[in-house]
């Protein structure tokens, strides 16, 4: 790296091609008002990002079984080997004022919007609850006290190691979720590691990140696939849902009793 290092990066995923031009732009945008601050990026196509210098890109296929959203645990495991403090926020984000190269982060998770989990799922998805139910129930994590949290853009940084058993917390619960049918809202997982954990959820700092970006939610957005795209997507739908059951097999008792 040959800027001079600071002691926090933003990080992403980028996988298909749209989301590989969005994240072009973030690094644009991340030059323009934060010059020196370094994007990390897991991606499918890493040399996409050879000609931008404010980038750390890593090959990456997705894991997730239908959708890749719990795979930002595994950029910002890699963003944690260089920076002690790592802000995720989804590639489809424009930056459009300078970011503060001087607030000062608390230990463990910073996210701005957030609220009670039962309360939240009830309200969106509440076939989600008895899996969630039974998930917490075998962590030992009081449900009533977890809170949602913002999926979008958040911060977690490093808390004496502690961060590591943050995202492997992370890990553990999505993979009981997925395998029991929900796929998506992750800020439910992040929520459950974050209660285990027993962080408290600060905000200081995330008002100055939100007030310079804006969430562009390009995922609503839809896409022509051929047959052959069908195909390749239904094939790997299979294989990372055998891949899963398969790792699980290794906690057969957390994940299958």
């Amino acid at each position: 790296m040959s800027q001079e290092q600071k002691n926090f990066c933003f990080c992403t995923l980028a996988l298909g091609k749209k989301y590989r031009l969005l994240t072009q732009q973030l690094a644009e945008d991340l030059e323009k008002y934060s010059p020196g601050t370094y994007l990390v990026i897991y991606t499918d196509e890493p040399q996409d990002f050879s000609q931008t210098h404010n980038t750390l890109a890593f090959q990456h296929q997705q894991e997730g079984i239908l959708h890749c959203y719990h795979d930002k645990r595994l950029v910002i495991a890699e963003a944690f080997s260089k920076f002690e403090t790592v802000i995720f926020l989804d590639a489809d984000t424009k930056i459009v004022d300078h970011i503060p190269d001087d607030i000062q982060w608390n230990p463990g998770f910073n996210v701005g919007y957030h609220e009670n989990l039962i309360a939240h799922v009830s309200k969106y998805t509440p076939e989600r609850l008895i899996p969630i139910r039974k998930v917490a129930s075998k962590l030992n994590i009081n449900l009533e006290t977890a809170e949602f949290l913002g999926e979008s853009l958040f911060i977690v940084t490093q808390d004496q190691g502690r961060e590591i058993e943050f995202l492997q917390l992370w890990d553990m619960i999505g993979r009981y979720l997925k395998l029991n049918g929900v796929h998506a809202g992750q800020g439910n997982t992040m929520g459950l590691a974050v209660a285990k954990m027993g962080w408290k959820i600060n905000n200081d700092g995330w008002q100055e990140l939100k007030k310079v970006t804006q969430h562009l939610d390009a995922s609503h957005a839809s896409n022509q696939l051929t047959s052959w795209d069908k195909f390749k997507k239904r094939f790997g739908y299979h294989y990372r849902l055998n891949r899963a059951r398969f790792m699980a097999l290794k906690n057969f008792n957390f994940y299958y009793m």
